[in-house]
């Protein structure tokens, strides 16, 4: 009898290969699972010195000007706007960054592997903004329709990390891409809806800044260090034209390139400038920026919540758009594409994992805090809103585990060889 067993070692460049290709995936994915720790600590700090006799002096740090002086002239802002408006664009140009990478190699790079992505994502934020609208509607806290839209996927990862092997890797991939869309529509959100009135002059010196990296690029310029006054430029002009300053990030990262340069002689394995800035600023964003900005915003001064008037609208809005409108948009819009034909249910994602994800994606936090500050004013309703995110994503968040728990099984591990559908 002929031994048709193939010799040891013959899966090993597959094996190879596909760590190669997923371990971008995970480390992100590890990253942010561990930092939705780090931006809890930073919540509930916020939360307990916003609401202890020391109050007054949250409220004054972060109203405390910080000037940049070149000769005569002044640019000064309080600190809560150089972390909103300027460390925040270092997150969407991370942001920018992730998005590049799936449209390029990831879940989003072909019709067919985005659909479900695309669909659950537009569900999921279609669904809460009626929520909200149709309970604020002719009410003072209206324009906040776009603050139940988002997912934080920091806080959604870390909690399916909690459940451990009960969470199937293609699930996480499922919710890492859903939530890239899902940032994407709201930086869409935030661009037509949430800027103030547009001023061309602005627009012009922006893309004068685009034109010089787009010329940069064209030249071979490779050193990162070149592009930052180009970069400075862009959110400058976004500034000044009355487009939030931070959409200058997402701008910068969808230009940066996802393919390696051309090696040189001595290169063995060159990556992309995109990997290599997503992979030296995501851990900076993740345990810095989200923190900071999680602390600067998340003081939520009880006393100044109300939960009476147009405020208990906006309060029920939101809890309602992330707690239900969120998993109902999310598994309708899903149910609709699959039966339909256009979207397609990834290997390894049962109906358990969907129901799960959907609810995750309930976790609004960042995003939510970040439309909430454009949306709403200072006062009753924004401290409200700010209320109301807490209290949805920390319910989406606990629904989550508990849904998880019940709903999934242990993966079981195994050391068979991979599938034609794994491979």
């Amino acid at each position: 009898m002929v031994d048709r067993r193939l010799p040891p070692g013959t899966w090993a460049p597959v094996h190879a290969a596909m760590r190669q290709l997923l371990s971008p995936i995970q480390r992100f994915l590890a990253i942010q699972a561990a930092s939705g720790l780090v931006l809890i600590a930073a919540t509930v700090a916020a939360l307990l010195w916003a609401n202890s006799p020391w109050a007054a002096n949250y409220h004054t740090l972060w109203h405390t000007d910080l000037a940049i002086s070149l000769g005569d002239r002044t640019f000064a802002r309080p600190l809560a706007f150089w972390v909103n408006d300027g460390l925040m664009t270092i997150f969407f140009f991370v942001v920018g960054l992730e998005v590049h990478r799936e449209i390029h190699e990831g879940a989003l790079s072909g019709l067919r592997r985005a659909a479900l992505p695309l669909t659950a994502a537009l569900g999921g934020m279609v669904i809460p903004a009626v929520i909200y609208a149709v309970c604020n509607a002719g009410r003072a806290g209206a324009a906040g329709w776009g603050v139940p839209i988002a997912t934080d996927i920091a806080f959604a990862v870390g909690v399916l990390a909690l459940l451990g092997r009960r969470v199937a890797p293609p699930v996480r991939v499922l919710l890492l891409a859903l939530a890239v869309v899902d940032d994407i529509g709201a930086i869409l959100v935030i661009a037509v809806f949430y800027s103030t009135g547009i001023h061309v002059a602005g627009l012009g010196i922006a893309a004068l800044g685009v034109a010089a990296i787009a010329l940069g690029k064209a030249s071979g310029v490779r050193a990162p260090a070149a592009y930052a006054v180009p970069a400075l430029i862009v959110w400058i002009g976004m500034y000044a034209s009355g487009v939030h300053p931070t959409l200058a990030g997402v701008v910068l990262g969808l230009l940066t390139p996802v393919r390696a340069w051309s090696p040189e002689p001595d290169d063995v394995a060159p990556t992309s400038p995109a990997s290599d800035l997503e992979h030296t600023l995501h851990r900076w964003v993740a345990f810095g920026i989200m923190p900071l900005f999680g602390f600067a915003n998340a003081g939520v001064a009880l006393g100044g919540a109300s939960l009476s008037g147009d405020a208990l609208f906006v309060f029920i809005g939101i809890v309602a758009g992330l707690l239900a409108g969120k998993p109902i948009g999310i598994l309708l819009a899903c149910r609709l594409g699959i039966r339909a034909r256009f979207a397609l249910r990834p290997a390894g994602v049962s109906n358990a994992g969907l129901a799960v994800t959907s609810v995750v994606a309930g976790i609004g936090f960042t995003m939510s805090l970040f439309i909430a500050q454009l949306a709403l004013p200072a006062g009753p309703l924004l401290e409200t809103a700010k209320l109301a995110i807490l209290v949805g994503s920390t319910a989406a968040a606990v629904a989550g585990l508990v849904s998880g728990a019940m709903l999934l099984r242990p993966a079981v591990a195994t050391d068979a060889e991979p599938t034609a559908d794994d491979r």
